[in-house]
């Protein structure tokens, strides 16, 4: 269970195994982080079209720090936790600031952006310029916790203190070992010594969404089966341990789609609410058992509309809430001021170009 034993197995397996995603055939830490980014709390399907769309249309930090809000938003649809597009622009206007434009290469500077935490700053400091800087994402947890056989919840300051050492122990072999040559009659880029560091963490981060998955795990393909001491001990399937998650929580919420001289009524999220700036459909959250979709209208318009039609039901999930949206047509009669105060009136060419929240999103869809 030496690191020097454990590493050159990870190098090896993760040169015949790495799959090839676009942000691997870069150094560029700009592309690197904003992968990063993108994959916190998402699937790598998922982040491809995104990534790939986003670098067309914000190649550099300094076409990042400049975009408009609205544009950011646009870009970032569907993705969730809107935070994370939000932290970026702001890291990206700092290293504008206080870097020349440029993505700072020392590990506390990068450190200091906004959004970028331990694992982040570890991820792009070694991915982009081969540093020995641990990682600890939920992969390389489970991977550590089976490997050695640790009981304590990965994510309790103890265990993950121990964590983290274990890492830091592997990164820093493949750093000794690229200083000693110990690898010099490979011939593939993949064992190139300029990039032991970046490959070993991604060996792990890969091992654990390939092979050693949460449940049903491959080990008959996992280069470290015959060290593994989860699988000695016949406890793969319990371990890592950890907490339950909290029961879900039902939630339910009334849209209204009001149409008026062929414009439609929406309005913007407030700064510092879930999905801020994105745009919605005016909507309320209602009791599960509320049947009164007239009441719900004026509190949601401002106004009592008339007309109104059941569309249909969207389901949806935001962390741990299960939430049901039932949308309602309706209709708004006069021009009075009271029509605007809580939105806009736009077209359909209008809305397609603002960015909004997944669940409404496909409420426009479907006019």
């Amino acid at each position: 269970m030496r690191p020097e034993r454990l590493v050159p197995l990870l190098l090896d397996w993760f040169e015949q195994n790495a799959r090839d995603l676009p942000w691997r055939r870069t150094c560029d830490p700009y592309a690197i982080w904003v992968s990063e980014i993108m994959l916190q709390q998402t699937q790598v399907k998922t982040v491809l079209p995104y990534w790939e769309r986003w670098m067309k249309a914000l190649p550099s930090i300094a076409s990042l720090a400049r975009t408009k809000p609205e544009r950011l938003y646009k870009l970032w649809e569907g993705l969730g936790y809107y935070t994370r597009v939000r932290n970026l622009q702001k890291a990206a206007q700092m290293m504008m600031e206080k870097h020349d434009g440029r993505f700072p290469q020392r590990f506390e500077e990068v450190l200091e952006l906004p959004g970028v935490g331990r694992y982040t700053a570890g991820a792009v400091c070694s991915i982009a310029f081969n540093q020995p800087r641990p990682i600890l994402d939920g992969n390389v947890m489970r991977v550590l916790v089976r490997l050695f056989a640790i009981e304590g919840n990965p994510r309790e300051k103890v265990t993950n203190a121990q964590l983290w050492s274990l890492a830091e122990r592997l990164v820093q072999e493949a750093h000794k070992t690229s200083a000693g040559d110990k690898f010099e009659d490979r011939k593939s880029q993949m064992a190139n010594r300029k990039f032991r560091c970046s490959h070993l963490n991604q060996s792990l981060m890969e091992l654990g969404a390939l092979v050693c998955t949460p449940r049903d795990p491959h080990c008959e393909l996992c280069p470290l089966i015959t060290l593994c001491l989860a699988r000695k001990q016949g406890r793969i399937e319990e371990l890592p341990r950890v907490s339950p998650r909290p029961a879900a929580s039902k939630r339910r919420f009334v849209a209204f789609v009001v149409k008026r001289r062929g414009k439609f009524l929406v309005r913007q999220r407030p700064e510092g609410a879930v999905n801020a700036h994105l745009w919605e459909f005016p909507n309320i959250e209602v009791a599960n058992d509320d049947g009164n979709p007239g009441i719900a209208g004026r509190r949601a318009l401002g106004f009592t509309p008339s007309g109104i039609k059941l569309l249909g039901s969207i389901h949806h999930s935001i962390t741990r809430y299960r939430i049901r949206m039932d949308v309602f047509q309706a209709a708004a009669h006069g021009t009075g001021h009271a029509h605007t105060q809580r939105g806009r009136w736009l077209g359909k060419q209008d809305l397609h170009r603002l960015p909004f929240a997944s669940a409404h999103k496909k409420i426009l869809a479907g006019l």
